[in-house]
């Protein structure tokens, strides 16, 4: 399904991805040496209910998960670069903590991943990794206008990450979103120009750049759901929910400016 928004769904979203920036950047502040990432989880599913907000994970059940995520938040450490489940585990000094949330709110959902580095020691390989998928989703972002299809952002993104270096995985990507989490069209982090669906004003995009060091292969953890890096390597993702607008895309998942 592809799912166009009306103007008023549109203002729905902004608060939706308003909140989901919001719930991140407090984890962000509180994943610090010694946070356990299942207080990660706890914390999240508080400031959901706070806000009268749903998770749209804890009861998912895709066909590539093992029965329901049953978590808030997905929390991957490392190696883990997709999906992955909160687990008793306490984060150290140099970690790559990825962190993606969405949730429903009103009726519409919003998505978004950061990367960062927890503690003081700042391996230079991480903070390469965290940065390239920060420029591919600004140039994956850039490349959303009406007009523009999903090929030439998937070329955007796919460009970045390739003259970086990294092997690009096309497996799991970005996708439209609006009363769902996961709808239509998908949109790969590599891809041709002009190809793809044709964007237009009303529709909502979750674009997800993500890398892995030095692979483009992925390996299931026994939970059933984290994805890891099949040599064991780093990994970085970040996404936003964007809106396409007369005038281009809007990032509904910004943080506020302090």
């Amino acid at each position: 399904m592809i799912e166009i928004l009306k103007p008023e769904d549109v203002e729905r979203a902004r608060k939706t991805g308003a909140l989901v920036a919001e719930i991140l950047q407090t984890m962000k502040t509180r994943a610090t040496v010694g946070t356990n990432l299942l207080d990660i989880d706890r914390w999240t599913k508080e400031m959901i209910e706070e806000a009268g907000a749903e998770s749209c994970y804890v009861d998912y059940a895709p066909s590539f998960g093992e029965g329901p995520f049953g978590h808030y938040i997905c929390t991957g450490v490392n190696d883990a670069v997709l999906h992955g489940r909160p687990h008793d585990y306490t984060l150290a000094d140099g970690d790559l903590l990825s962190l993606d949330l969405a949730v429903l709110l009103d009726g519409i959902a919003a998505d978004s991943a950061i990367s960062f580095i927890v503690g003081e020691t700042r391996p230079p390989e991480s903070v390469a990794l965290i940065e390239v998928t920060q420029r591919a989703l600004e140039a994956g972002i850039a490349a959303a206008r009406p007009g523009a299809r999903t090929g030439d952002i998937s070329h955007a993104i796919g460009t970045v990450l390739r003259k970086a270096g990294y092997p690009i995985n096309a497996e799991f990507g970005g996708h439209g979103i609006g009363s769902t989490m996961h709808q239509d069209p998908h949109v790969a982090n590599t891809g041709k120009r002009g190809r793809g669906y044709k964007l237009r004003p009303g529709l909502l995009l979750a674009l997800e750049p993500w890398v892995m060091q030095d692979t483009a292969r992925l390996v299931t953890d026994s939970d059933g759901w984290t994805l890891r890096s099949a040599t064991g390597c780093r990994t970085a993702h970040s996404e936003h929910t964007v809106a396409i607008t007369e005038d281009g895309a809007e990032i509904l998942t910004l943080p506020k400016k302090a």
